[in-house]
């Protein structure tokens, strides 16, 4: 299997990616995990002792491993480089969770989706407004608001219903991107974003001739041809 760093473009479809077996995104079968806005045991960018560009691949696994709340955790290698990814559920749940390591030694993107117990009331209170949003449609009563933080750095998912909802602070949280500096840096450049502008429609973060981004990319990143395994 050929992995792929999650390239700017598709950090917003990682969600929906990952939701394609399960429908409907807010699901309480997925991880129960608040502690995006209790920082319990240990503040975003970390989620249970890991944190991107800085706990070791070895130490991901073996963090995960011995964590009684977890299981089906399932790893693969790339036989074309040191990539590495893991993936695993809650005890009793559904499939929530990913972890991503380009290099085979440092883990590089954590990607969780969580169970609709947090607001997004609760997450600006913690982490302050975001500094960017962009909206990604996922069905006719369904669709996604990306909340970037550059500073922390991490990407929130919202969840408002239908791109004629609206988000509000008590939209649902669904789902949390954590990733190292240095991918959010790329993130930035290369992705067309809104600044938030606060609780708004979903229209208003669509990217659209009536919505027209604020930030366009400034670099352009040119794929690098690959051979499937």
């Amino acid at each position: 299997m050929k992995f792929r760093l999650f390239l700017p473009g598709l950090l917003f479809l990682v969600v929906s990616a990952a939701a394609c077996s399960a429908p409907e995104l807010r699901d309480p079968n997925l991880l129960q995990d608040i502690s995006l806005i209790t920082s319990d045991p240990c503040a975003a960018p970390c989620w249970r002792g890991i944190t991107p560009g800085q706990t070791s691949w070895r130490d991901t696994l073996i963090i995960l491993e011995d964590d009684p709340t977890i299981e089906n955790l399932q790893t693969q290698t790339d036989e074309n480089s040191p990539a590495a990814a893991a993936d695993w559920q809650q005890r009793g749940g559904a499939a929530c969770c990913q972890a991503f390591s380009e290099d085979g030694q440092t883990v590089s993107i954590l990607f969780l989706r969580t169970a609709p117990t947090m607001t997004l009331g609760q997450v600006i209170a913690t982490h302050g407004d975001p500094t960017y949003a962009v909206g990604s449609p996922f069905s006719d009563n369904q669709a996604i608001v990306n909340l970037i933080y550059p500073n922390v750095p991490m990407v929130v998912y919202a969840f408002v219903p239908g791109v004629e909802g609206e988000l509000s602070a008590n939209s649902e949280i669904i789902g949390v991107l954590y990733m190292t500096p240095k991918d959010m840096e790329l993130l930035s450049v290369t992705s067309s974003l809104h600044l938030w502008d606060g609780y708004r429609p979903y229209a208003a973060y669509r990217g659209d001739e009536d919505a027209p981004f604020d930030v366009t990319p400034s670099v352009t990143l040119t794929p690098t041809p690959t051979s499937e395994s």
